[in-house]
């Protein structure tokens, strides 16, 4: 399997002695209107083929440390990953590779492309916190599969009532847009726990509470009832805002203590960094074999 991702990293760069066995690919599928401005399109079809590579992969992630409820004496907290089915690692020449998205509480995730060695959060405060992991693909969209998520809440010199989850209510993890981009359309995605899938909880009638997604870009609002990563346009160039909210099958917010996250981004045009590239179907797919 390991064998098998390097080998699809080789495809999608497109590697210059390719010759006539490179075939360009871009952005496919028609736009549908959320708002008034926001529209959603198919993903790219380079990433759409990628992300048929990666299907043979079903991480596990585990937290070996700090262990649930513990109470640590240090405001540095040393995280340390187990991770299974999933090679993690940073091209160095790409900037990109299979990795970790760790969420501290609800701050912006940290991505980790090294799990030989512990994650270290300096200057944590003290009292309650919850530590959020989960397996991503290169492009930064979360691995979905049963196990591929972890967390645990711990304690700095002592315990608070902050930041500590309802365990018996839906959670909502922001993971992405964040940050900076370069081309259009950029991902929004975000990770599920506690929440039913929709099948079921149409075949059960009122005995399992349905849901909804509430996003919100630049203040025009539209609904999701499907778990899985949107590929939206019509940004502005500039500072941007995104919000995503939990919400039951009445539309109201769930309110458990992450379910309402908003997260500040900037858009800037004709970026030079591979990801802005990808998504514009400027990489080549080669169709190169190469035996193990």
């Amino acid at each position: 399997k390991l064998f098998a991702f390097f080998t699809a990293v080789v495809l999608v760069l497109g590697l210059a002695g390719c010759d006539d066995r490179s075939v360009a690919v871009g952005t496919s599928g028609n736009a549908t209107k959320l708002s008034s401005r926001v529209s959603e399109v198919s993903p790219p079809e380079v990433i759409q083929e990628l992300r048929q590579m990666l299907e043979v992969y079903q991480p596990q992630v585990t937290i070996a440390t700090p262990k649930p409820n513990e109470v640590l004496q240090d405001d540095r907290v040393s995280v340390q990953f187990q991770v299974q089915d999933l090679p993690i690692f940073k091209d160095a020449d790409l900037g990109l590779g299979p990795h970790l998205h760790v969420v501290l509480d609800n701050e912006p995730y940290k991505a980790v492309y090294d799990v030989s060695q512990p994650f270290v959060f300096s200057d944590v405060a003290p009292g309650t916190h919850t530590l959020r992991v989960f397996a991503s693909r290169p492009w930064h969209e979360s691995f979905k599969n049963e196990g591929a998520y972890a967390q645990t809440t711990f304690h700095v010199f002592t315990k608070t009532q902050d930041n500590q989850p309802d365990a018996a209510l839906p959670l909502l993890t922001y993971s992405r847009p964040v940050g900076t981009y370069g081309a259009e359309p950029v991902m929004l995605d975000f990770y599920l726990t506690n929440a039913p899938l929709h099948l079921v909880a149409e075949k059960s009638g009122d005995e399992i509470p349905d849901w909804r997604i509430r996003c919100t870009v630049n203040g025009e609002s539209f609904v999701v009832d499907r778990w899985q990563p949107l590929y939206l346009k019509g940004f502005k160039l500039g500072k941007n805002w995104v919000q995503i909210e939990f919400l039951d099958e009445q539309g109201n917010s769930v309110k458990n203590v992450f379910n309402n996250t908003v997260r500040l981004i900037n858009y800037e045009s004709k970026g030079k960094d591979t990801l802005s590239k990808l998504v514009r179907g400027e990489l080549t797919i080669c169709l190169l074999y190469t035996s193990d």
